[in-house]
């Protein structure tokens, strides 16, 4: 209702602005509003100079550095269309890249599918260390067992019974289904954690600490399930590959994530106690952004996004202890939020390139939707579950299993993988797996992303507290009551 009150206080603004008489006021505003989008309009087509001068035919409509501009301007644009209707911004940017990638606007070549990458890690960064910074210490130490449970259970029980419906509907080999199960499980912290933050610095859920809750244990997640799909590729792919060194790298990529996180947070943390906000800043995205694209090169990619979130903790945490930062205003969570206006259109627009439609066999869509629908389920009861007797209402306990829905970054970037493996084979027994699996992969993305950030944008305010004061949270966990 409050959305729709909203739409309607827009329309009844347009309406005035059209109907208002020409004062000096409203010249002097109509006049500044022409100024600004010339402004901008300038700055554009400088901008386009000056590269013209620089790479010459690559900002041509058929050079690939103007179409990935177009690309992340459309993003922009998209984004800007959704926050006037009142939802969320990466709504419209994913839309835009999914479009111009299905109608073909752009075939990128040469080093752009690498500045792609690049730039969807650094504003995955940038929200990450954001992330961290919003993290509640006292909050954090109180829900530690709950974090574990609701970071693990979730994720296994929907692997589970995604393995188990793959299994009997399509009837597929097990190792197969478990590798569907495991790339279905993953949240998406690129689209759960600005939502998140959106609700959090409204103040929402901060009685309970629910961001603080849910970003912890998404990052866990995903760790957890990119090594077990890991260990099975080997299986299916690579069999003569070390079987232990595959199971134990996902445990080495909690420990390694965890423990260079706090290294480089300690760091970070007494470099910048002197109080320079733009050097603390710095230090962290600089940081971040090695630990996210390097953990990648070095074959652990679950380890650079925890130790992103992790020094972003750690280093606030001394800063806050030693007065460099205050928790009522924080100026470097204020600079990180600056850049990821930037940085956003290049993280959700160019997770459109990675949805590939024309792959995709339509024959597959209904038992891909009956799949992902079904483990979807059983994620959401498995998260409820997980969250009796911690002093949540049901409320609560029923947006955090909403706010674990979305899906996006690591089925994109994980699900051509198997495809990729059998490209060049088209009479191998497993190519059909292969095609279920990504069409399975890309129908959650289209279908979780965008609804899972409307649903938690939409449902916050109405499940979530908003206290003057808040309330300490029971520390059951310290029971040891798991679910």
């Amino acid at each position: 209702m409050e959305r729709f009150r909203a739409n309607f206080e827009i329309v009844s603004q347009i309406e005035d602005f059209i109907e208002s008489p020409i004062t000096p006021e409203n010249r002097k505003k109509w006049k500044n509003s022409v100024l600004k989008w010339s402004t901008v309009i300038l700055h554009m087509a400088l901008s386009w100079s000056c590269l013209y001068l620089v790479v010459h035919n690559e900002v041509l409509p058929s050079g690939g550095l103007f179409q990935l501009l177009i690309l992340l301007l459309c993003a922009w644009m998209g984004g800007e269309v959704c926050k006037l209707i009142k939802m969320p911004p990466l709504l419209g940017m994913l839309i835009a890249g999914i479009l111009l990638k299905t109608f073909g606007f752009f075939q990128f070549y040469g080093v752009y599918p690498d500045l792609i990458v690049v730039s969807r890690s650094l504003a995955l960064s940038v929200i990450l260390i954001k992330a961290g910074l919003g993290l509640n210490p006292a909050v954090l130490k109180r829900l530690k067992f709950t974090v574990l449970r609701l970071a693990v259970i979730p994720c296994v029980c929907e692997a589970i019974g995604a393995a188990v419906a793959a299994k009997y509907f399509n009837h597929i080999p097990w190792i197969w289904a478990f590798l569907i199960g495991f790339i279905l499980c993953p949240i998406s912290p690129a689209v759960v954690i600005p939502s998140l933050l959106s609700l959090k610095e409204k103040g929402y859920g901060e009685d309970k600490g629910i961001a603080t809750l849910v970003i912890a244990a998404a990052s866990i997640d995903d760790i957890l399930s990119i090594s077990v799909f890991g260990v099975i590729m080997s299986a299916i792919f690579r069999p003569d590959s070390s079987l232990t060194w595959s199971i134990l790298q996902g445990p080495l990529e909690l420990i390694g994530g965890l423990a260079g996180g706090c290294v480089w947070g300690l760091i970070c943390g007494y470099l910048g106690i002197y109080d320079a906000e733009w050097d603390q800043s710095s230090l962290l995205l600089l940081g971040g952004f090695a630990v996210v694209v390097g953990s990648h090169e070095f074959g652990f990619p679950g380890a650079g996004p925890l130790a992103a979130i992790t020094s972003a903790f750690v280093a606030n945490y001394i800063w806050t202890k030693h007065g460099t930062v205050s928790p009522e205003k924080n100026r470097v969570a204020e600079n990180f939020s600056k850049i990821w206006t930037i940085v956003q259109p290049a993280l959700f627009g160019l997770i459109g390139p990675e949805v590939d439609f024309t792959v995709i066999d339509a024959s597959l869509l209904a038992q891909s939707a009956l799949i992902f629908l079904l483990s979807l389920v059983i994620r959401m009861v498995a998260c409820v579950l997980c969250l009796f007797n911690i002093g949540l209402r049901w409320k609560e306990m029923l947006f955090v299993s909403v706010a674990w829905i979305p899906k996006a970054t690591v089925q994109a970037a994980l699900a051509p993988q198997p495809l990729d493996q059998l490209r060049g084979q088209p009479d191998h027994p497993d190519l059909h797996i292969a095609k279920l699996l990504f069409a399975t992969a890309v129908l959650a993305i289209i279908v979780t992303a965008p609804i899972g950030s409307v649903a938690i944008s939409l449902t916050g305010p109405v499940l979530l507290n908003k206290p003057d004061k808040p309330n300490k949270l029971m520390d059951s966990d310290n029971r040891n009551n798991d679910c």
